[in-house]
């Protein structure tokens, strides 16, 4: 499973890396609502909380559909201007700006994504000209509660109204805790963003990806970026570019905008040490396909302990040769065992590192 992004034609000057201040603070507000996909955020979040004036607590949980799931489009609204080459603005104010550039339908369909999960990246009328669209729109969104009927109801009947109120919600956010937190995390993501820019001009678009994450490859002869995700989906920068956003506060999450007609943005963990090597969908498959036999558990236990070879193995579990060697193959393709030679013998052994970190590969696989 991956997202595709077809750059066929992508002028090198149309790649881009810059920081986008609405974009972060998106993810904020992601983070304050779901502190458990971020833990190295927990002293952060509760910080921030514990500040949160009461009356603008209960309007960040008025809407936080658009944020909670992971975020709406609606942060990255200079991807959604005609000519698909705008760039994110350089404050807060400037980006609120563009996102006051989007027309009524690019506005809607992106508030909906989350709320009644309408499709994405297809063509079509949206919910505000297409009848049918839109009683689906509300059925979905009954489904889901009626937090999410009143918004729906409000922002098909009068986008303008919700989009005041968002802009005004957002304002709020940047006074009460935003501001101070950008202060201190912008230099970052500029640094990085300069870092990325300098791998564009001087060794190509293939470098600045690897270094966005091992999770992005890009297919230069197919003129093709695929990035490893638990699921599917499919853009292309067609005439327009390709935006590289860093985010200081969106670990574990490696996000790709690909909203048709929109222009494709990949929004990546900066300076992240936990991504220096993460595992695709199909090794976490693999490791935890590997790990599920009941036989193969039993063998672990032992390998965890210390070296065995074969042989020994065999006596340990009362099976044979051949069965012990194709339950460690199981294993070790999956880059759970070790195997090390000493002398004649041969010895394996648990990667206990490994097998250590499949709680977090497992949430980064999930949340990616």
């Amino acid at each position: 499973m991956s997202v595709r992004i077809d750059i066929t034609g992508l002028r090198p000057e149309r790649a881009a890396a810059v920081p986008s201040p609405l974009a972060e603070l998106g993810m904020a507000l992601h983070a304050l609502s779901e502190p458990g996909h971020h833990p190295g955020l927990q002293g952060w979040a509760t910080g921030v909380t514990a500040r949160l004036d009461s009356h603008l607590a209960d309007r960040m949980c008025e809407a936080d559909f658009l944020w909670r799931t992971t975020f709406s489009d609606l942060f990255l609204p200079c991807a959604g201007l005609p000519g698909r080459t705008a760039l994110p603005g350089q404050s807060l104010a400037e980006e609120l700006d563009l996102l006051d550039k989007l027309s009524d339908e690019q506005f809607v369909d992106a508030a909906l994504e989350f709320t009644c999960a309408l499709p994405y990246g297809e063509p079509g009328a949206g919910p505000l000209t297409d009848a049918g669209l839109r009683r689906r729109a509300l059925e979905l969104a009954a489904a889901r509660g009626p937090q999410q009927v009143r918004f729906s109801e409000r922002l098909l009947a009068d986008p303008p109204l919700i989009r005041a109120w968002l802009r005004q919600f957002l304002q709020d956010c940047d006074e009460a805790f935003f501001a101070e937190t950008w202060s201190r995390l912008g230099h970052q993501l500029a640094a990085d963003a300069r870092h990325k820019t300098e791998l564009l001009r001087r060794r190509g678009l293939a470098e600045a990806l690897a270094a966005v994450s091992p999770a992005v490859e890009l297919d230069e002869a197919a003129g093709r970026i695929t990035v490893d995700k638990l699921g599917d989906g499919r853009t292309a920068t067609a005439d327009g570019g390709l935006l590289l956003i860093p985010t200081s506060l969106g670990w574990p999450h490696l996000m790709v905008l690909h909203r048709h007609g929109w222009q494709p943005v990949l929004h990546y963990p900066a300076a992240s040490p936990e991504l220096s090597a993460p595992p695709s969908v199909e090794q976490l498959t693999l490791r935890m396909s590997a790990l599920s036999h009941p036989v193969r558990m039993r063998l672990c236990r032992s390998l965890a302990r210390s070296a065995f070879t074969t042989s020994e193995l065999t006596q340990v579990h009362g099976m044979t040769a051949p069965e012990i060697s194709r339950h460690l193959s199981v294993l070790k393709k999956a880059g759970l065992v070790t195997t090390r030679r000493r002398g004649r013998y041969v010895y394996h052994q648990l990667d206990v590192a490994m097998v250590a970190r499949l709680g977090s590969d497992f949430l980064e696989g999930i949340l990616r």
